[in-house]
């Protein structure tokens, strides 16, 4: 296990009980430690996480060995998870069995399912490799019982990648869309009214080496792509990260926070979770999730570095990566959602996320002895249980109006939320509720077809706001209504299952008087509705500065060289298996012309120029003028033990899956060692991380610290376009033997020429 290099960890906590229901009143003091399915499965790979109505969150995970610890040596199907309070996890089954498995699977493995509620049903979108397709299930509650739905997308799908990886999302106008694909293009499509296939055209939103695992939310007018690139699924080698790009629509141009399109053929910068040099490797392929107070939080998986690896299947032939679930929270900075902060995954106790309630519940309780009525209507209020929700409560209607509301209070800076069900006339959800004459309410008026918000104040209303919902909208079904109340503030959202792609929102501002504690409820208007899961808890406090981001010390000239030299690198640099062929001083810098000779495993034939680094922790840095053009042409900086032992940071060439052709032009931070889980260890090269855009001229970095209390080499990647901002990538670690030196690549593919500008090393 090893510690950060130079990125703030959380404080230390406990980690939580499973409640036996949602609890009903909040402590704010829960804490939990990754990963939250500790004990519980062994692996969880590419999880997904919704709130059910019943008031429980439940996990969704691709096929894999869940229970091998335990004995078990097959698969399970899409396995279950459910949580009170999403750090305490039990299983809850699997999508699929032997007895329901269709047949049109083939035996195809499933992989990364996408859930979503729509229409009274949980909808599980899932991903059929064997047939290169999506299919989809659907259940009245989170655990079934599943109907088969068959396939999403037709064949061919009109995407020109692989077609997994789906994920659902629907836009304010009520429009669906389905994103999927891998390896290595994102599209997306319209769906149907019912969700159930894709129609019309296909457009490519994205493109990159191995990118994958697209997931859609919506924020402040914003379209955020988040997505996963480079390996997932090497153990202890796995460059997995996630990502984001944003667009004003939802079909794009998506861009990265430096303007790049998503579809350039570049690698691309956003980084929202890395590798930092902690215990966790490989986060990605990630869910999203929102508390009760309305922080919003990253559900992923990564891979433990002391623990990577499942046991080989008992035939042999199923060889995975042991990917566990953690969840952490995301902060939106400047516009831009990253993991803690920029911190990354966390290790040790964190506060965990607000899953209970300052005032309301979930009325599965079978009383309404925390409740109270008021007004005209007050007396039709009933408690009804179903599978989906277990308990809920409804009113007739008929004249006047209604309010239920709880016998807690919330704070005057609030979210507050609903599931409502209007049969006629209007469900609302009230909160800063003092009394029917003093109250906030967000109804959805099936009447006028809107949202409609009032501000009543002295038994008057201070001005309704309507928002349209979008046409065809099932007032029948349940919706969920969000409010916040941040100041005078208040943004409200209807959704169907709380997955920040809202179908109506709307924002205002309320008369100071109006923001102030107070009840939460729901409140029937003028026909039968239904209402669950009422309740407010304080609203969260954001996050809105990033950790700050590494800096360089002051430059050592000893360990420095401004290339102003002639003829070929002398001392104190030395050659392995050189000097180069054509590399020269002139001008102020090494040109260096690529090599047909690589460094990879055993292929280790190309020339590699080194020198001493100094002591200590230190960062190097290089100006490099490179524009290959052929697949597999690199050049940059290496911190080198010996040719089986090794990290780099290199602008790389490398071919685009389907591309035809294309090539793109990548900033690959690699490694090779041994892998420590092979007898013996065996030198393997790592599925790389990619860094930020490239450029004709950029700079590289690697920075070197020593972990010395657990005898590791932990090094992080940056690059720049300009000399001035950084894309900084994860960490990669290796245990600590010999020597590190500072080296320089120009290699794999002739016909491209590096110019390095010079190699300055700073301390650190």
């Amino acid at each position: 296990m090893t510690r950060p290099l130079r990125l703030l960890g959380a404080g230390a906590l406990l980690l939580g009980a499973l409640a036996a229901a949602p609890p009903a009143v909040a402590d704010g003091g829960g804490t939990y430690a990754n990963p939250v399915t500790a004990g519980v499965v062994d692996t969880f790979p590419d999880p997904v996480t919704i709130r059910g109505k019943d008031g429980y969150w439940y996990s969704y995970g691709t096929q894999n060995p869940v229970f091998q610890s335990k004995g078990e040596d097959g698969e399970r199907w899409l396995p279950i998870l459910r949580s009170a309070d999403l750090v305490t996890w039990e299983y809850a089954g699997e999508v699929f069995t032997p007895a329901n498995k269709p047949a049109w699977h083939n035996g195809s493995r499933l992989w990364a399912p996408d859930v979503r509620y729509f229409n009274d049903r949980y909808y599980v979108y899932y991903s059929v490799p064997g047939r290169d397709t999506v299919g989809l299930a659907t259940a009245p509650t989170p655990t079934g019982p599943w109907t088969d739905e068959g396939e999403v997308l037709p064949r061919p799908s009109g995407c020109n990648s692989g077609n997994i990886d789906q994920a659902q999302f629907t836009d304010t106008d009520g429009t669906p869309y389905m994103y999927w694909g891998s390896y290595d293009v994102i599209c997306v499509a319209k769906m149907n009214a019912d969700l159930t296939r894709i129609q019309g055209p296909v457009t490519e939103v994205a493109r990159g080496r191995r990118m994958e695992g697209g997931f859609v939310v919506k924020r402040d007018g914003y379209y955020y792509l988040f997505y996963s690139d480079a390996g997932c699924c090497d153990g202890a080698y796995s460059g997995y990260q996630v990502k984001v790009g944003r667009s004003t629509s939802p079909l794009g141009p998506f861009t990265d926070d430096e303007g790049v399109d998503l579809m350039a053929l570049t690698s691309k910068g956003a980084i929202v979770a890395g590798a930092t040099g902690n215990r966790w490797i490989g986060p990605g392929h990630n869910g999203f999730v929102t508390d009760l107070s309305g922080q919003d939080w990253l559900v992923y998986h990564g891979i433990a570095s002391d623990d990577p690896d499942l046991k080989p299947a008992s035939n042999g032939t199923l060889r995975l990566t042991k990917r566990p679930m953690l969840i952490d929270r995301l902060d939106w900075i400047d516009g831009w959602p990253v993991l803690r902060a920029g911190a990354g995954p966390s290790e040790g106790e964190q506060p965990a996320p607000v899953t209970t309630l300052a005032a309301g519940g979930a009325f599965n309780d079978g009383t309404l002895g925390r409740w109270h009525a008021e007004g005209s209507a007050r007396g039709g209020w009933r408690l009804a249980e179903d599978q989906t929700t277990r308990g809920h409560v409804t009113h007739p209607g008929g004249g006047g109006t209604a309010y239920l509301v709880s016998e807690g209070r919330a704070p005057a800076g609030v979210r507050a939320e609903a599931d409502l069900k209007v049969t006629a006339g209007a469900a609302g959800l009230t909160f800063a509720h003092v009394n029917a004459n003093n109250h906030i309410v967000a109804w959805l008026d099936r009447a006028r077809g809107a949202l409609v918000t009032d501000v009543v104040i002295g038994g008057r209303s201070r001005g309704e706001q309507a928002t349209p919902l979008p046409a065809g909208f099932r007032y029948d079904t349940w919706h969920n209504v969000t409010a916040e109340l941040r100041g005078t503030r208040l943004s409200v959202q209807v959704s169907t299952d709380r997955m920040r792609d809202a179908v109506a929102m709307q924002e205002r501002e309320v008369p100071r008087a109006a923001a102030r504690r107070g009840a939460v409820g729901v409140a029937a208007r003028g026909g039968a509705v239904a209402a669950d899961n009422v309740g407010a808890a304080a609203l969260y406090t954001p996050v809105t500065e990033r950790v700050p981001e590494p800096t360089v010390g002051p430059l050592l000239p000893a360990y420095s060289d401004e290339f102003d030299g002639t003829g070929q690198p002398g001392a104190p640099w030395t050659w392995v298996r050189g000097p180069a062929a054509g590399a020269t001083l002139a001008d102020g810098a090494l040109t260096w012309p690529t090599q047909n000779a690589e460094l990879h495993l055993g292929n280790n034939t190309a020339s590699v120029l080194l020198r001493d680094a100094p002591p200590g922790d230190f960062t190097v840095e290089t100006k490099i003028h490179f524009a290959p053009t052929q697949g597999n042409q690199q050049a940059g900086i290496l911190l080198y033990e010996n040719d089986d032992r090794y990290f780099k940071m290199a602008h790389s060439v490398l071919p685009l899956s389907r591309g035809n052709g294309a090539v793109l032009q990548m900033s690959e931070f690699g490694k090779e060692g041994e892998r420590p889980t092979t007898t013996p260890p065996t030198a393997v090269a790592n599925a790389p991380m990619f860094g930020g855009p490239t450029a004709d001229t950029m700079w590289l970095r690697l920075s070197y610290h020593k972990d010395a209390a657990n005898n590791e080499n932990e090094v992080r990647a940056a690059t720049s376009r300009d000399g001035e901002h950084w894309v900084h990538n994860g960490v990669w670690t290796l245990p600590a033997k010999g020597p590190l030196r500072i080296g320089l690549i120009s290699m794999n593919r002739a016909g491209a020429v590096a110019k390095f500008d010079y190699v300055r090393t700073y301390q650190d």
